[in-house]
């Protein structure tokens, strides 16, 4: 996995959602946490998702990340409408073709660095000569070769969030979904962590997808994304919005 040559290749729709709703519970207690959105992300693109607590931006995200379902509308993925997938086809979706990275790191606290980006390879059933360097390549990418056989209690927050990253890509996913991905680290180990996911989408293609609450790390998008009150309240380049 090198980190050399810019991928340059004509943009196509990755994921779309085509007036989607959320609700949640039933009559007096039923919630929207979505009403009817639409949203478009291209290969290729970095995108920031932003907005309040209960904007609906975590919904969306679980809805792309095939971990919740729409009420109504479509969810598109490369022109397949997910809501025709059955729960397997849904799980090798997940499997096959995302990334996940979340702000608690979600490594497992007694396996070395190596054996946590081995694990989605695992369940794909890759055997352990191709696991092992597949993820040493992969913690190579994140500056981590010398880390291998560290646990995470061994490992700074920054080298655990490095870690997560390595596990997310892998598998070389289609789109990595980051939900907060600097939420409990410093500025400067934050600084770090965007511009490690910068170089992978810019030089690798990998589609970015990232919640994050801060303008700062949003700024290292190309699109911010803001949610409000289940809408998509605005949609703009970068350079419209900073």
């Amino acid at each position: 996995m090198t980190m050399t040559t810019p991928v340059q290749k004509e943009r196509h729709p990755l994921v779309e959602l085509q007036g989607v709703t959320k609700v949640y519970g039933r009559g007096t207690a039923a919630m929207q946490a979505l009403r009817g959105i639409d949203l478009r992300i291209d290969e290729g693109e970095f995108v920031a998702v932003m907005g309040p607590s209960g904007s609906g931006k975590s919904t969306c995200m679980n809805i792309l990340g095939c971990l919740d379902t729409p009420t109504e509308g479509k969810y598109l993925f490369k022109d397949v409408e997910v809501g025709t997938l059955n729960r397997n086809q849904r799980a090798l979706l997940r499997r096959h073709q995302l990334g996940f990275v979340f702000q608690g790191f979600n490594l497992l606290n007694r396996t070395s660095a190596l054996e946590n980006v081995e694990l989605p390879l695992i369940y794909r059933g890759i055997k352990a000569e191709e696991r092992r360097s597949r993820a040493g390549r992969a913690l190579a990418a994140v500056g981590l070769s010398d880390w291998e056989h560290h646990t995470p209690g061994e490992l700074s927050g920054g080298q655990q969030q490095r870690v997560a990253i390595a596990r997310a890509i892998v598998t070389e996913p289609a789109v990595l979904l980051a939900d907060e991905p600097t939420g409990n680290l410093d500025t400067a180990r934050s600084i770090e962590i965007m511009e490690l996911l910068t170089a992978f989408n810019r030089n690798l293609g990998i589609t970015i997808i990232m919640v994050t609450h801060e303008q700062e790390m949003a700024q290292f998008a190309g699109r911010v994304v803001q949610f409000r009150d289940g809408l998509v309240w605005a949609d703009k380049s970068n350079a419209e919005v900073y």
